[in-house]
């Protein structure tokens, strides 16, 4: 395994570390509810993925 031949520096370090960033979420609509959800996940709000009930939600 290659192992370093000298120490890097606190700037490389964090430079390197910048990149790292959080990203938005990509939210879509519910096709029966119309609320915004997360895609290819069970619509929290009406329980449906896609077009099929897949979750009983009680009201």
């Amino acid at each position: 395994m290659g192992v370093p031949k000298r120490k890097h520096s606190k700037q490389r370090q964090r430079l390197r570390r910048a990149a790292w960033k959080t990203e938005v979420p990509t939210l879509v609509d519910c096709p029966q509810c119309r609320a915004r959800i997360v895609p290819h996940r069970v619509c929290p709000e009406c329980g449906y993925y896609k077009t099929k009930k897949v979750v009983n939600k009680d009201k």
